[in-house]
Parts: C-alpha cells; sequence; structure tokens
C-alpha cells in the first residue's frame, strides 16, 4: 500500500489537523476577539472530519503497514467523538460569557485532543496507542485548568496532571512487557503470540495496560481524579471529559481485547468483570451523600462505566455491539445532563451548582426540570427512556455469553444507582422552590437540550433498527 492511500484513510485525523494549525495561527494574530469564529470555525472542520468518515468502511482496511486502521468500528467511534467535542465547543461562549473570557485557544485545544482520540480508537499498534492517548491527554491538562484565576480549576488541571503521568507510566510499562514477551508491538502479532499460551510475563503486560487503560476511563480502582477534575474543571469542559475521551478510552480497551488480546480472553475477563462490578457498586454508593451536582455526574460516569464493561466483558460481537450502543445514548444522557446544568444561573448570571438549588425547579423553570427529569430517568435506566434499551443490550449480551451472575449483580446493583437520580427528580418536583434561576437566552443551548431529551426520550427508539444495523457492522469489524 502507498503512502498517499495511507494518508486518505487517515482523512479525518489531517482533516483536523490542518484546521487546528490554520486557527491557531487565526488565534495567535487575531487575538481573542476572534474566539467565537474560531469556535464555529472548529465546529465545521469537525463536521468536515465527520462527512469525510463516510467513506472510510467500504474503502478502509490497515495504513501505515498496520499502525492505523480505518474500519467501521473507528467511523462509528469517531462519529461520537466528533459530536461530543462540537457540542464542548458551542457552549463554551455562553459559559464564559461572565468571568474570565474565553480565550481562542479553547477551541483548537479541542480539535488536537480529538486528533489523539482518533488516533486512539484507529491504532493497530501499542506505540500508535500511546502516541494518540498522550496527544489527548496533553490537550486535556491544559483544558481542565482552563480558567487561570479559578483555584479549582488549577486544581483540577494539576490533578490530572500528576495521576495522568503515572497512568501513562503504568500503561508504558505494561507496553513495554508485552513487546519483550511477544517481541512485537502490532496488535496481529500480540495475539499470535498469545495463541501459544499465556506466560506470567505476558499475563502481567495484560494487567498493566488495563490498569493503565482504566484510568482513562475513570474505572475502579482508578477512578480516584474523576470527581475533584469534573468539579474543579469549567463546566464545557466537564462536559467533553465527561464524553468524548471516555468513548475513545472505552473504544481503545474493546479493541485492544479484542484483537490484540482475544486468545486470553479468560485472563482479561476477570480485570474487566471485577473493574465493571466496583465502578458500578461504587459509582452508585458514593454519589448518595454529593450535594454538587457535577460531582454527582462524575460517579454517575463511573457507575456509568461499570454498565459498558459489562458488555465488553461478553467478549463477543454481540458484545461489543451492545458497548458501542450504550457509548452513543451515554452521550447524549451525558451531554444533556451537562447542558441543563449549564443553565443553573443565580439572578446575577452566575453558575450555581448545589443540587439544593433545584428545588422547587418545575414551577420557577418547568421546560428546563422536564429536560432535566428525562436525562435523569435516562441514566437510572427507567423504561420507556432510551437508556433502558442501552441497559438491555449489555445484560442481554452477557447472559447470552454465559455470565448470567454479573448480568444478575448489575441489575440489582442499578437499583442502588436510581436511587439519587430519582432524589433530583423528587427535589425539583417535590421540594419548596429556591430562588429562581436567571433565564438564559442562549438558543444553542436550548437547542442542543431539546434534540438531546428527544433522542433518549421513547421517540428515540425508532432510532433503534438503525442504530443497531451501524453498530453490529462496526463490531464486526473486530471479529
Amino acid at each position: 500500500m502507498d503512502y498517499a492511500q495511507s494518508v486518505l484513510m487517515a482523512l479525518p485525523e489531517v482533516i483536523i489537523t490542518l484546521g487546528a494549525l490554520a486557527l491557531l495561527l487565526v488565534a495567535a494574530y487575531a487575538g481573542d476577539k476572534a474566539t467565537r469564529a474560531v469556535s464555529w470555525l472548529a465546529v465545521l472542520v469537525l463536521a468536515g472530519a465527520s462527512v469525510s468518515l463516510l467513506g472510510l468502511p467500504g474503502n478502509g482496511g490497515e495504513a501505515f503497514h498496520g499502525l492505523y486502521r480505518a474500519d467501521g468500528f473507528a467511523a462509528f467511534s469517531k462519529l461520537l467523538i466528533y459530536i461530543a467535542a462540537a457540542v464542548s465547543i458551542a457552549i463554551a461562549p455562553a459559559f464564559f460569557s461572565r468571568g474570565e473570557p474565553l480565550r481562542a485557544e479553547y477551541p483548537v485545544l479541542i480539535l488536537l485532543a480529538s486528533v489523539g482520540m482518533g488516533m486512539m480508537v484507529s491504532a493497530g499498534d501499542l506505540l500508535t496507542l500511546y502516541v494518540g492517548l498522550e496527544l489527548n491527554s496533553l490537550a486535556a491538562y491544559v483544558l481542565a485548568s482552563f480558567m487561570r484565576r479559578d483555584t479549582r480549576s488549577a486544581e483540577a488541571g494539576l490533578k490530572y496532571f500528576v495521576l495522568g503521568a503515572l497512568a501513562s507510566g503504568i500503561l508504558l510499562y505494561g507496553i513495554s512487557l508485552l513487546y519483550g514477551f511477544t517481541g512485537t508491538t502490532m496488535f496481529d502479532g500480540v495475539a499470535v503470540a498469545m495463541r501459544d499460551g499465556l506466560s506470567n510475563g505476558e499475563l502481567f503486560g495484560l494487567v498493566f495496560v488495563l490498569a493503565g487503560l482504566a484510568f482513562k476511563i475513570s474505572a475502579v480502582p482508578f477512578h480516584m481524579w474523576t470527581p475533584d477534575v469534573y468539579e474543579g474543571a469549567p463546566t464545557p469542559v466537564t462536559a467533553f471529559f465527561a464524553s468524548a475521551p471516555k468513548v475513545a478510552a472505552m473504544a481503545l480497551t474493546a479493541r485492544i481485547a479484542v484483537e490484540a488480546m482475544g486468545p486470553a480472553t479468560d485472563a482479561w475477563r476477570q480485570i474487566i468483570v471485577f473493574a465493571a462490578l466496583a465502578s458500578i457498586v461504587l459509582g452508585a454508593v458514593a454519589a448518595i451523600g454529593q450535594s454538587n451536582i457535577k460531582r454527582l455526574l462524575a460517579y454517575s460516569s463511573i457507575n456509568n462505566v461499570g454498565f459498558v464493561l459489562i458488555g465488553l466483558a461478553a467478549g463477543t460481537q454481540a458484545g461489543v455491539s451492545a458497548v458501542l450502543t450504550y457509548l452513543a445514548v451515554y452521550v447524549a444522557m451525558t451531554l444533556g445532563s451537562f447542558l441543563c446544568v449549564l443553565q443553573m444561573r443565580d439572578a446575577e448570571g452566575n453558575h450555581v451548582e448545589s443540587i439544593a438549588s433545584l428545588s422547587g425547579l418545575s414551577r420557577t423553570r418547568p421546560a428546563l426540570a422536564a429536560a432535566f427529569a428525562i436525562f435523569m430517568f435516562s441514566l437510572a435506566g427507567i423504561p420507556p427512556l432510551l437508556g433502558f434499551w442501552a441497559k438491555f443490550l449489555v445484560f442481554d449480551a452477557a447472559v447470552a455469553a454465559g455470565l448470567w451472575p454479573l448480568a444478575a449483580i448489575g441489575i440489582a446493583a442499578s437499583v442502588i444507582g436510581a436511587f439519587y437520580y430519582l432524589k433530583i427528580v423528587k427535589t425539583m418536583y417535590f421540594d419548596d422552590p429556591a430562588p429562581s434561576y436567571r433565564p438564559v437566552d442562549s438558543y444553542v443551548e436550548g437547542g442542543l437540550i431539546a434534540v438531546a431529551a428527544l433522542f433518549v426520550s421513547p421517540l428515540g427508539y425508532f432510532l433503534i433498527p438503525a442504530l443497531g444495523v451501524a453498530t453490529m457492522n462496526a463490531a464486526q469489524a473486530l471479529f
């Protein structure tokens, strides 16, 4: 395969890279007064990259001698990533309209992180994986501490950087072990070596690699950074962290588990099952006492990662398809929830994050309360909302793979998580009204909330056939 064809297969990353560099020059010359224009141009760049994905599933394959995979699995994952990144860029100007102004570097950092995430989900080699992951992480560290005068934001960036460096070290150690004991960093080569039996060195490498990736998806016991970073980072950045990087890391974990470590399924399944159950239980229990809505949503993301891992534990095509479906629904639910959080402003326009301020919201802002309730019920997996269907699919895949005890425990633990979601709904609809929020005249936020709410509502079930076909075809690329 010639170099030009490889570059064409990596067209989404090429488009975003060139767009990010061009917009960085615009930001450098025009300054912050061009921020709004740079932001909307960045959204257009992501839209162009999304359109370029349409030609990949049929014309894809391996590029750069197997270092890069352009397949249906990568295309589906990138589409979710680009949607989440575009929303995170679009909602930022309204958030930064008070206090510290939005700088033109913000959308550029999101674009550069998107390039890294695209490399992650298309990785066919352990070194490609690491380069993509670090490109995403370096941009994310800056985004977490983007509000330089806010001590919480600076603390979030520092914690994310220190713990991220630790996770990168763990991942690199695992990669070096796999290379040393298999003689290759290519996923296909690692799989061939593991087919002859799993040596102790390969087992340790497998454990360290999964531990490093568990940090990126904030799975227990590597979740410790999540609540503090989610609370301290600016809300648009938190919405980004909770959606796009989560999809990228989860898709990467699925690709490694199936493609590189497929012959050692019995070994990595034990790790995935433990992480799934621990994430579900801790995410449910730890969220109960939270008073800050962003910290609660952080534990909610940990809880949801546990459910996604149940689908991966099945190790089947149906399981990977369920993982992709869950991620699609999860992105809509999470972005919708954080869009509602952005609407929480007091009379002076300052952002409020306490759950107590939601009291009686149904009487002061009924539309916002209804949207918030839809997202909370969907996150809890209560029918007939689409979050129920996503949970049903991962449990069904686990049962079909013979993991019915895992599914049974997951279903029982989901009842615990439903408590704090329902508590928010009870606060909005049955408590005495708190001081009303200031009306927000952002049509972008209002329109995105409406779209996300309609997607996870019962109307979303009309999309299930198309979504099922798309996710099954994407999952087939790994098998």
